[in-house]
């Protein structure tokens, strides 16, 4: 696993369209999988993944401290882009397509003992739930029980989303108590 990390985190196969600074974290431990869109400007500088708003509010979402969330026995962080993707018109660009087919099934073929894989946004459930995933998001995510107990799909943590949060309150009502239920019985 130490090597494939190295080799992911050396990886330059977008360097003609980004300035590559791969950003991955875990361990053939690794119980929960969180698959992101891909970091933002503030891991891109840092390295540490989801140490942002964005990782804040989905820590609360998952009811875990920093410590267990860094501990790549309990979490490991498979953004769907490893590298910070640039900026578009309406904030980041998507991930970039190369990431996930490159290097998805070599991850997971060394990690044996995945109890859940978290799919946070629709590019990470549109390429895991390909043809079973909804028309949209919110379907998605307020049909989350379908995809158990292989997935738990999550609307993207980010402060930008308040609207989508204000606009469903049962996600936050239903849907996070459930999300909190699964992973603490998996970290016992």
């Amino acid at each position: 696993m130490k090597q494939l990390l190295q080799e992911i985190k050396n990886c330059k196969i977008c360097k003609d369209f980004i300035a590559p600074r791969p950003v991955v974290e875990a361990s053939v431990d690794s119980k929960i999988i969180i698959i992101g869109q891909a970091p933002g400007t503030r891991v891109h500088a840092t390295g540490i993944p989801w140490n942002d708003p964005s990782g804040k509010q989905l820590r609360k979402w998952l009811n875990v401290t920093d410590e267990q969330f860094y501990n790549t026995s309990l979490f490991g962080i498979v953004p769907m882009g490893f590298c910070y993707p640039g900026k578009g018109k309406s904030g980041d660009l998507p991930p970039r397509k190369e990431c996930a087919p490159e290097w998805h099934q070599r991850l997971w073929d060394k990690m044996p003992n995945v109890e859940l894989v978290l799919l946070i946004g629709m590019y990470a459930q549109n390429y895991y739930l390909k043809d079973k995933a909804k028309r949209t998001l919110t379907e998605t995510v307020n049909n989350y029980e379908e995809y158990l107990p292989d997935y738990f799909v999550l609307p993207h943590p980010s402060p930008r989303n308040r609207f989508w949060l204000s606009k469903n309150p049962w996600f936050e009502k239903f849907v996070v108590p459930e999300l909190r239920n699964k992973v603490s019985q998996i970290l016992i």
